[in-house]
C-alpha cells in the first residue's frame, strides 16, 4: 500500500509540475513577445542605448568642440569687415576761423578691410597684418576721395597682465584628456548599472521559477499528506503545517510574479527598449578565472583613470587662478604698436602711389596707490585655494590608490566564491530533494523538509549574487583602469 501511495504521489508531482513548465515554455514559443538576454548582449545594447550613454555621448560631444575652440585660438584668423554708411543731416562744423556754422552735409561713405591676426602664446600678444581702402562720395558736390592702407602691421601686449593663452595651453589638454577618458569611464558604469539591473531580473525570475515550484511540491505534498491524516499516520499538526507551506507559496508566487515584473521594467527602461516585450536573462555559468596583478592596475590607473587626470586639472587651475590674482593687483599696463603706409587720393590708383608712412603707439598704465589691501587680499586667497587644493588632491590620491588595492583583492577572491556558490548551489538542490524522499517515505520531519527548502532557494540566490558581485568588480575595475584584463586590451586605444 505505502508502494501505491508513493507511485501515485509521483504521478502528483508530474501533473502539478508540468503546468509551471508548460507555461514557461508558452511564453518562449511566443518570440515576438520574448527577447532573450545574456549578459554581454545586454551590456552592449546598454552602451549604445541606455539614456546614460546618450547623455555620456552628447557631454562628450560638448567637451570635444570646446577643445576645439581653444586650438582655434593658437590659429591665424583672417576677417573682412565693412562698415558703410550714409549721413544726410544739417551738423555743426567747426570752420577755419574758429566760428560755427550749420552746414548740410550730404555723404556716402564706404570702407574694406583684410586682417590677419596671430596669438602669441609666450607673451599673450597679438600680432596682426592688414590692408584696407576707405572711399568718401560728397553726394551734394557729385566728388569722390579715396584712402587707402596698403598694410599695416600691429602688435598689441599686456605687459604685467595675465597670460590666458599660456595658462590655456596647459589646462584645455588636460581637460580634453579627461573628457575623453570620462567617456570612456562612463560606459564601463553603464556596463556595471545594466549588470545590476541584469541580475535582479535574473534573480528574480529565478525565485519566480523556485516559487512555482516549491507552490507544486506543497500543493503535492498536501494532498499526499490528506491521505496519511485520514489513515492516522500523520498529526493535525502537520497537517496544518503542510497547508501553511502550501498558502506561502503561494503567496511567494505571486510576490515573485510582481517582482519579476517591476525588474523587467526597469531593465527594459534602462536599455533604452521601447517595444513591449518581455526580456528573459539567460545566465552563463562560466566566468573567466582571472587574477589581476595589483601592481599593473596601479599603474593602469594612474596612466588611464580620469580622476587622476581631474586632480591635475585642479592643480592648474589654482595655480591659474593665482597667476591671475598677482596680474590684477599690480601694475598694468597694455601697449599698442602700429607701422604702416596710407595715401589719398581722387582715384584708387593715386591713392597707393607714394605711399606714406604711418605710425602709432599708445601706452595705457593702471597703478593701485590706494585699495585698502583688496589685491594682496585676493593673491592671499588664491595662494590659500592653492595650498588646499593640494592638499585635497594629495589625499584624494591616496584614497584612489586604496579603493584599486580594495577593489582588486576583492575581484581576486571573486571567481572562486563563484565556484563555491555554483557548487553549494547543485547540493543544496540535491539535499533539497532527497529531504522531499525521505519526508515522503516517512523517515523525516517537515521541520527538515522546510529547512532543505529554504536551503536550496537560499543557495541559488547566493548563487546570481556571487555572479553579479564578481562582474560588477570586474567592470568597476575596468572603469578606473580603462584596460581589458580579459582580452588584454587598452580600452582607450580600441
Amino acid at each position: 500500500m505505502q508502494r501505491n501511495g508513493l507511485i501515485l504521489l509521483l504521478l502528483g508531482v508530474v501533473v502539478s509540475v508540468s503546468p509551471s513548465w508548460g507555461q514557461m515554455a508558452g511564453v518562449d514559443a511566443d518570440s515576438s513577445r520574448v527577447m532573450r538576454l545574456t549578459l554581454s548582449q545586454a551590456i552592449g545594447h546598454a552602451r549604445t542605448q541606455s539614456p546614460d550613454a546618450r547623455s555620456a555621448q552628447h557631454t562628450f560631444r560638448s567637451a570635444y568642440w570646446n577643445y576645439r575652440y581653444y586650438r582655434a585660438n593658437y590659429l591665424p584668423a583672417l576677417t573682412l569687415t565693412s562698415a558703410p554708411y550714409l549721413n544726410r543731416a544739417i551738423n555743426k562744423v567747426t570752420q577755419s576761423d574758429g566760428s560755427v556754422k550749420f552746414v548740410e552735409q550730404n555723404l556716402l561713405s564706404t570702407d574694406l578691410t583684410l586682417s590677419l591676426s596671430q596669438n602669441i602664446p609666450l607673451t599673450g600678444g597679438t600680432l596682426s597684418i592688414g590692408t584696407s581702402a576707405q572711399r568718401l562720395d560728397l553726394l551734394s558736390d557729385h566728388t569722390v576721395s579715396w584712402q587707402t592702407t596698403p598694410i599695416t602691421i600691429g602688435y598689441t601686449q599686456s605687459l604685467f597682465g595675465y597670460n590666458s593663452l599660456k595658462w590655456d595651453r596647459r589646462i584645455e589638454p588636460v581637460r580634453y584628456r579627461e573628457a575623453c577618458k570620462s567617456y570612456a569611464e562612463t560606459l564601463e558604469l553603464v556596463s556595471v548599472s545594466v549588470i545590476e539591473k541584469f541580475f535582479d531580473l535574473a534573480k528574480a525570475q529565478s525565485d519566480y521559477h523556485t516559487a512555482m515550484l516549491n507552490y507544486a511540491n506543497a500543493d503535492t505534498l498536501y494532498n499526499f499528506a490528506q491521505g496519511r491524516y485520514n489513515i492516522g499516520t500523520i498529526s493535525e499538526n502537520e497537517i496544518l503545517q503542510l497547508e501553511l507551506n502550501k498558502l506561502t507559496e503561494e503567496t511567494n508566487r505571486m510576490n515573485a510574479r510582481i517582482e519579476v515584473e517591476n525588474c523587467m521594467q526597469e531593465l527594459r527602461s534602462y536599455l533604452g527598449i521601447q517595444e513591449d516585450v518581455d526580456l528573459q536573462a539567460c545566465i552563463e555559468d562560466h566566468v573567466p578565472d582571472l587574477q589581476i596583478s595589483l601592481d599593473e592596475a596601479l599603474l593602469l590607473a594612474g596612466e588611464n583613470s580620469p580622476d587622476i587626470q581631474n586632480m591635475l586639472l585642479r592643480r592648474l587651475e589654482s595655480e591659474s587662478e593665482v597667476a591671475q590674482a598677482r596680474a590684477n593687483a599690480g601694475l598694468k599696463a597694455d601697449i599698442y604698436l602700429s607701422f604702416g603706409l596710407t595715401q589719398t587720393g581722387d582715384k584708387l590708383r593715386d591713392a597707393y602711389s607714394r605711399p606714406l608712412n604711418q605710425q602709432y603707439v599708445t601706452l595705457g598704465v593702471s597703478l593701485p596707490i590706494l585699495d585698502w589691501g583688496r589685491g594682496r587680499g585676493k593673491v592671499r586667497v588664491a595662494r590659500s585655494n592653492r595650498d588646499l587644493v593640494r592638499t585635497q588632491v594629495e589625499q584624494d590620491k591616496t584614497d584612489f590608490e586604496l579603493n584599486v588595492r580594495k577593489l582588486v583583492k576583492q575581484f581576486n577572491l571573486q571567481s572562486q566564491r563563484v565556484r563555491i556558490a555554483a557548487r553549494t548551489d547543485q547540493t543544496a538542490r540535491r539535499r533539497a530533494e532527497v529531504a522531499r524522499r525521505l519526508y515522503l517515505l516517512g523517515q523525516s520531519s517537515v521541520l527538515d523538509l522546510n529547512a532543505s527548502i529554504t536551503e536550496k532557494d537560499d543557495a541559488r540566490s547566493n548563487y546570481l549574487t556571487a555572479l553579479y558581485n564578481y562582474w560588477s568588480l570586474y567592470y568597476t575595475l575596468r572603469s578606473i583602469t580603462l584596460y581589458d584584463f580579459d582580452r588584454k586590451v587598452d580600452l582607450m586605444k580600441n
